[in-house]
């Protein structure tokens, strides 16, 4: 059990849910749908480049929005570091102590050390490229000053609670989102292929590509790449889903939940968010009796046919019970089908919400609208009105809309997802 106190005998204390915040957009959606803390990169020093990412000034305002809604901020700093990049690190280090974040991520210990010398007072979350794997590393890093482990992604149940026994310090676990082909994302295939390097934040995610096998004396011959003929991508592996899991994550004393994902959608980002804290909640409402045996906790069906709505390449749980296999990868494409789409989020609520379109809508169309939770409001759209009154049969990604649907959608919030189911055009 967890060794912090809860509100019931018995119960363990539910751990930090931990949302992705490529941009703003993400960062107010994660907070939307539950989280109870964010992660994000600046413009320099993290390991998600391609992330919107956030300027000192746009890190200071997301600092703010997020403790008014009484959510925590991490910030990443988990480059591997060459010699170079430690020019202008302890500014950097100093803005974001300026910024009032709650943390910093940090993977190299160069870094380290110059975060504990130069901002004594921010707690240092280890970040997973780290790659701590055991109880003596666990104990090492702890004796260095890190204040939270991200432990490895190659970790067994087992294995976490044989960390968790043996430390006293804050330990995070990835719970959801994609997995990289190489050791905790430690991957040199992009550096190689494309000149970009995932170490420096600038992944081009190789392992999702197709591949064919070519021979030397036989130049322009190309021979498919498969395994039992279920095709070519043999790198691609499915995400990470520890949802099933949970029960026994809380029991074992994890105190953070991590959710990957800072370059996804904001319909991921919310819809995955969303899930998880519906999942803690229930757990949180459970009689002390339950955690007597936490392995045989059940989480309810509808979480888990929530979740199967915003996977992109199926789901696996890794190495959480044993070594994964072929069942684990995704090789007939980069991803899989999605059966659910986003179409807008509310921008001004009420009786006819302002909504800003994702993906094209018409009249007629039946769409859901998330609450956070995990119930839905089942919807049709019986008009759309331009903000200058103007009646319109079809909307576009990017327009900005009045809805008016049946039922009426009084429930709706400012940043609230509608879906729609997608219609198998095969």
């Amino acid at each position: 059990m967890n060794k912090k106190e809860s509100n019931k005998a018995g119960v363990p204390c539910l751990p930090e849910l931990l949302a992705p915040a490529g941009n703003f957009e993400k960062l107010v959606t994660a907070i939307h749908y539950g989280a109870d803390a964010v992660y994000m990169g600046g413009k320099e020093f993290s390991l998600r480049a391609k992330a919107g990412n956030f300027t000192h000034q746009a890190m200071t305002e997301a600092v703010q929005y997020a403790h008014q809604h009484g959510v925590k901020v991490y910030v990443t700093i988990n480059i591997l570091a060459h010699n170079r990049d430690f020019a202008g690190l302890d500014s950097y280090l100093l803005q974001l102590q300026e910024a009032a974040v709650d943390g910093l991520i940090i993977a190299d210990p160069g870094i380290f050390l110059r975060a504990r010398k130069c901002v004594p007072h921010i707690p240092i979350h280890l970040s997973t490229q780290a790659n701590v794997t055991n109880a003596q590393a666990a104990r090492f890093w702890f004796e260095q000053g890190a204040d939270r482990l991200n432990l490895a992604r190659e970790l067994s149940m087992e294995e976490i609670r044989e960390v968790r026994e043996v430390t006293g310090g804050e330990l995070e676990v990835f719970v959801h989102g994609a997995l990289c082909i190489s050791y905790s994302g430690r991957c040199m295939l992009s550096n190689y292929m494309t000149g970009r390097d995932a170490n420096q934040g600038s992944c081009a995610h190789p392992c999702r590509y197709s591949y064919r096998l070519t021979e030397e004396k036989r130049p322009g011959e190309y021979f498919p790449v498969e395994e039992d003929e279920r095709g070519t991508y043999i790198f691609n592996s499915k995400d990470l889903c520890l949802l099933e899991k949970l029960p026994e994550l809380v029991a074992y004393g994890v105190n953070s939940l991590k959710i990957e994902g800072r370059m996804k959608s904001i319909f991921y980002v919310g819809g995955v968010t969303r899930i998880y804290r519906a999942a803690l909640d229930y757990l949180k409402d459970l009689p002390p009796l339950a955690w007597e045996k936490p392995e045989e906790i059940k989480l309810p069906h509808i979480l888990l046919e929530e979740i199967s709505k915003t996977g992109t390449r199926g789901t696996t749980e890794n190495f959480i019970r044993q070594r994964p296999g072929s069942s684990e990868m995704l090789y007939t494409s980069p991803r899989a089908r999605q059966k659910v789409e986003p179409v807008a989020v509310i921008r001004e609520e009420g009786e006819v919400p302002l909504v800003e379109i994702r993906n094209v809508l018409e009249n007629g169309n039946q769409v859901e609208y998330m609450l956070p939770g995990i119930d839905t409001v089942l919807l049709t759209v019986t008009r759309m009105e331009t903000e200058k009154g103007e009646q319109i049969e079809r909307a576009n990604p990017g327009n900005r809309v009045l809805l008016f649907t049946e039922p009426p959608l009084f429930q709706g919030q400012v940043n609230g997802i509608l879906r729609r189911t997608v219609v198998d055009s095969s």
